[in-house]
């Protein structure tokens, strides 16, 4: 079994992902962390990284070609904005949602100090730059739009609800066979 968990930045798409690798008891990758170690590497923060991806497609490239390379193994959770894209293979492709400032203040509740201002709208507004200047890139480089609800078969608004009722919502949707 293959899940492909996509959604907003802070939408709980890692969280999410990890528990339910652990329920399920499959491999967990991210591609979150992953720009996040290439951007702690280069010095820089996470939105300089996407900055520069959107100038330099060899730091996309890299990302994808670790995403594409997975379609190789047939039992993983995979949580990452072009996953569902990258992963067509995958038996259920979840869109996360979220209230952008629920969004920013779990950014700041898990200390990912380069993605959060003290300011929460100064937060909400540094996430809308950095996911305009992701679906630009995205456009231009795969003519995909990831939060286009069509490539999804569940979605879920994690505003209101816990880590494990969202992964509750989606074991019933993999018991479901959705």
């Amino acid at each position: 079994m293959i899940i492909s968990i996509s959604g907003k930045a802070g939408s709980g798409k890692s969280t999410v992902a990890k528990q339910l690798a652990k329920q399920l008891n499959l491999k967990h990758y991210s591609i979150g962390d992953l720009m996040r170690q290439i951007a702690k590497e280069k010095h820089i923060s996470l939105f300089e990284l996407g900055k520069l991806a959107e100038r330099d497609k060899t730091i996309d490239t890299e990302l994808d070609r670790k995403q594409m390379a997975l379609r190789e193994e047939d039992e993983f959770v995979i949580d990452g904005r072009l996953s569902a894209y990258f992963i067509p293979n995958s038996d259920l492709k979840v869109f996360l949602d979220c209230d952008d400032k629920v969004r920013a203040e779990r950014i700041k509740k898990e200390g990912r100090k380069d993605e959060f201002s003290t300011d929460i709208n100064e937060t909400v507004k540094q996430i809308k730059e950095r996911e305009l200047s992701e679906r630009k890139r995205y456009k231009k480089y795969y003519n995909v739009d990831y939060s286009d609800k069509e490539l999804y078969g569940l979605i879920i608004d994690t505003t209101n609800l816990s880590v494990k009722q969202v992964v509750d919502g989606i074991m019933k949707a993999v018991a479901e066979g959705k």
